[in-house]
Parts: C-alpha cells; sequence; structure tokens
C-alpha cells in the first residue's frame, strides 16, 4: 500500500517529454482520453505510411494475421488466450456488442451501479427498452469503508431475474477501484458478469483469465497509452459464438474473431500501434509505473481532501485507488452554477485541466496520475480551489 504522506518521486524529464502537452496547461485528465507518447505516436504514422502505400496487401490480404500478432502480445500483457480478443474502438462499443447480442425477455434485468459510467447506462437503457427488460441500479455509498461493503451492497441488487450484471473494475465518476473478482465469484450461475474495463489495463495488475468474467471492456488509450481508437472485448470460450460485434459485416456466422477482425474498412493502424505502446510500458519498467502512478494518485488524493477540508470519497490509505482520485468540490464553490463554468475557470484562469462532474446531487472532480505529472500539478490545483474559496 502507498504511503500518502510521502511525495513520489518523478519520472525524469526525458520521460516527460515523450508528450506533447502544452506548457501553459497543467493536465490532471489523462483517465478521459490518454496521452499518446511521441515513440507510440511515430508507430501509428508508420503504420499509416505502409497502409497507404499497399492498402490492398495490407488491408486486404495480410490484416488477420497482422491483428492476430498484436492480440498475441496483448494477451500476454492481459493474461488468456488471444483468441479471446477482438478489437473495438473503445470501450462502450465492447459494452454495446455484448448487450445487443444477449438474448433478453421481457422482466429479465440489467444490473449496475450509481457509479455506472453514463454512456454504458444509456446503452443498458436502450437494449432494455427494445426488449422489456428492467435495468436496475444499486447505489454504492460513499464514502466507501472497502471492498467488502461495496460486494455487499452490489449483490443486494441481485434477484432471480437478474441475468446480466455491470460492474466497473475502476470507476469513472469517483476513480474507484471495485471488487470485480470478488463479484464474479459470488454472483450466482444464473446472473452473467460484464466488466467494464475502461480505467483498467495499464493502471493496474490484470489477469483477465484469472479475473473469471465471461466479458471484460476495456480502454487501451488510457493507461496502456495506446492510439485513441484501440481498446478490446475480451469473451470467454463459452460465450463466443453469441457474441457479434455492432458492425455486421462480411464474415457474420464465421466465428468471434473473423466477425470482429473485420468490420468493414477502418483505420486499422490505432490496433497496429499497441505493440508500440506496451513497449513503452516495459521500457519504462511496468511495476515502476503502477507504483509511480498509485502512489501519486493517493498522496494527490490526501493532499486535496485535507487542504480543502472535505470528506474522502474513499479510504485515504488508497486501498481503493489506482491511478485516479475523486474528490469532492466545497459546497461554496456551487456558486459557478454548473460543473462546466467551475471547470472552464480553472482552464482559463490557471491553466488546469480537471474534469468536474455532478453526481448523486453533488459535485467532484478527479484528478489522474500518470507520468508525464508532477506533484506540484495537484499543490496547484490546491491553491487555485483554496483562491476560489476565499474569493
Amino acid at each position: 500500500m502507498a504511503d500518502v504522506t510521502r511525495t513520489p518521486e518523478p519520472f525524469p524529464a526525458e520521460v516527460r517529454a515523450e508528450f506533447r502537452h502544452r506548457p501553459d496547461v497543467v493536465f490532471l485528465n489523462h483517465g478521459s482520453f490518454g496521452s499518446v507518447p511521441r515513440c507510440v505516436q511515430a508507430a501509428q504514422d508508420a503504420w499509416r505510411e505502409r497502409l497507404e502505400a499497399d492498402p490492398i496487401e495490407l488491408i486486404g490480404r495480410r490484416i488477420t494475421p497482422l491483428l492476430g500478432e498484436v492480440k498475441r502480445e496483448l494477451a500476454a500483457f492481459l493474461g488468456g488466450p488471444p483468441e479471446a480478443l477482438g478489437f473495438v474502438t473503445n470501450a462502450t462499443e465492447g459494452v454495446n456488442a455484448v448487450l445487443r447480442s444477449l438474448p433478453l425477455q421481457p422482466g429479465d434485468e440489467l444490473l449496475c451501479t450509481d457509479h455506472v459510467y453514463n454512456a454504458v447506462l444509456q446503452a443498458m437503457r436502450h437494449r432494455a427498452a427494445e426488449t422489456g427488460a428492467k435495468v436496475v441500479v444499486v447505489p454504492v455509498t460513499v464514502p466507501a469503508a472497502g471492498h467488502d461493503r461495496m460486494l455487499a451492497q452490489m449483490l443486494a441488487g441481485v434477484t432471480p431475474r437478474t441475468r446480466l450484471a455491470v460492474i466497473d473494475h475502476v470507476t469513472s465518476v469517483t476513480g474507484m477501484r471495485f471488487p470485480l473478482e470478488a463479484m464474479a465469484k459470488a454472483l450466482p450461475s444464473t446472473v452473467t458478469l460484464l466488466a467494464d474495463g475502461a480505467h483498467a489495463p495499464g493502471g493496474m495488475p490484470l489477469d483477465l483469465q484469472a479475473i473469471g468474467a465471461p466479458f471484460y471492456a476495456a480502454n487501451l488509450h488510457k493507461w496502456v497509452m495506446a492510439p485513441r481508437g484501440s481498446a478490446f472485448l475480451r469473451v470467454g470460450p463459452a460465450e463466443r459464438a453469441g457474441i457479434h460485434p455492432c458492425v455486421i459485416s462480411r464474415n457474420l456466422g464465421q466465428g468471434f474473431e473473423p466477425e470482429f477482425d473485420w468490420q468493414g474498412t477502418r483505420d486499422f493502424s490505432a490496433w497496429l500501434a499497441v505493440p508500440a505502446a506496451l513497449g513503452f510500458l516495459r521500457q519504462l519498467g511496468f511495476e515502476r509505473v503502477l507504483r509511480h502512478n498509485h502512489a501519486l494518485a493517493c498522496w494527490a488524493h490526501r493532499l486535496l481532501v485535507e487542504g480543502l477540508g472535505v470528506e474522502p470519497v474513499s479510504p485515504l490509505d488508497g486501498c481503493c485507488l489506482t491511478s485516479m482520485a475523486t474528490v469532492q468540490v466545497p459546497e461554496p464553490l456551487r456558486r459557478f452554477g454548473s460543473v462546466e463554468a467551475l471547470q472552464a475557470d480553472l482552464r482559463a484562469v490557471d491553466g488546469i485541466e480537471v474534469p468536474v462532474m455532478a453526481w448523486n446531487d453533488r459535485w467532484w472532480f478527479r484528478v489522474s496520475a500518470a507520468v508525464h505529472n508532477l506533484p506540484e500539478h495537484y499543490e496547484r490545483l490546491l491553491q487555485a480551489m483554496q483562491r476560489r474559496l476565499r474569493g
């Protein structure tokens, strides 16, 4: 567990120089769209050059083996066989593929928590409206006391009619790691688990084979630092035959891998550049990256909570955090009228890019901790918030 009282040692300047952030902006929102290192961008550009130089050969004849090579390397990083992986453009697309493929009946229940990502909730509602199913949103209270209580609250929403549970591995709005592995073991056999792992790969140790979720959708453009548009859906062996991509194309009926490998003409360069991102992580030392990001997120969490005098969302020891931390916005700052106005003011006045969100009738801001961040970035945010409280 991280020492939340100790300022983490930052990565050297040459590592931070791999990122093209504007020098006049403090970027604390890696968790939204990630940030692509120069070396990974160069790899994607090289693939685009190759694809343009010989599109029929590379796309028409060789794209399946090329993607197969990427999947083999990605599977070694994530755990499990490469044939379990289908490429999608983002985690929400992967969730949609599962929702649209599963046979649902009127009265079936789709379970999620109130920490669910809004786009995923909308997809669940849309599918429920089509099939006569019902979306059940279970509250997981904050401040969180730990994983045992989280698990008990999630399981309390399971009924004999529950068919699918959509559970975040790391929540977007509250930045907390949920006890997904325990949930996979505790769910009745009649309930299928779909994990939204949008923030997990590259942000925490991960073994998808060991987790045991039949479905796992996740992004690579966040903490793996791959190009935007690179994500995957992992499907268990018993479920693969029934899962289809959102775009039905020429390989319908040929199996999970052929269908996901070809969904029509696309820019394949983001997926093909994934090995470059994994190579960048290896070069930095993946365990070192995990330790740094977690320690920095925990340290920043405590700094901001204590400096603003607010109640923490999750325990200050960092047991529920990975590479992000969410902090409550002090009530006086609601005078800005909207979360968008406060976020825009922080950017315009202080050059700080940080997401501000409304959730469960309160306002929150979420800080990310990445290899390009420094402790002084969070100190600047705290000072900016404190000035607004005084003024």
